[in-house]
């Protein structure tokens, strides 16, 4: 008599991608040293970025891709790892070390100054874009990466704009036309290219 025999892998469903480079990327940092040389490697990387800027010369704010790195770090670290190294990040800055967008100022006087809103929002906006993508796993990777990176966007432009216009003493109207209009374009740009650098990562990851 013959026996039909279910096979368990036919009843299961393969991670997605998304999940499979999350899994990796927490295997790869599950111990102190690991964490520790990932949150170092990450300030540096957002510094490099942080240095590549065009000055623009009807705002104080330049265009820089440190916003950019930032929502790298946080796609690719876990939650506590993403603060952890953008925290690590601005305590270099505020040592003295060169690590922020050149703007005349040294140290600890760049948070005083009309980008310091946007460089307290980098670990609550790269922690917010890790636990996003993580939340969103189930997604196509490219549909989670664009999600979580608009939302780190929005966390650095609103804080951004709200120190500005504290600092500027400028209307809400003012302050919108000087630290949010004219980077919109350029948002949309990183967004995407956060988003696609992602999936590209993992499909390698497949």
């Amino acid at each position: 008599m013959a026996h039909s025999i279910a096979h368990p892998a036919s009843s299961t469903t393969q991670p997605s991608s998304s999940a499979s480079l999350l899994d990796r990327l927490k295997a790869a940092s599950n111990t102190l040293p690991r964490k520790a040389v990932l949150c170092v490697s990450a300030s540096l990387f957002v510094a490099v970025a942080a240095h590549c800027i065009v000055p623009l010369p009807f705002t104080p704010v330049p265009l820089t891709l440190g916003d950019l790195a930032v929502v790298l770090v946080g796609l690719a670290l876990a939650p506590e790892l993403a603060f952890a190294a953008l925290a690590l990040y601005l305590a270099e800055g505020a040592a003295g070390l060169p690590v922020f967008a050149p703007s005349g100022l040294s140290g600890i006087a760049h948070f005083f100054g009309p980008t310091g809103g946007y460089l307290f929002a980098y670990p609550f906006a790269a922690a917010a874009a890790s636990y996003l993508v993580r939340k969103l796993r189930t997604l196509p990777t490219y549909a989670a990466g664009s999600i979580a990176a608009f939302a780190a966007g929005i966390v650095i432009m609103t804080s951004g704009a709200a120190w500005l216009g504290l600092y500027l003493h400028h209307s809400a109207t003012l302050t919108f036309q000087l630290a949010v209009l004219p980077f919109l374009p350029g948002q949309l740009v990183k967004i995407l290219s956060a988003a696609g650098l992602y999936s590209a990562a993992a499909t390698r990851t497949r």
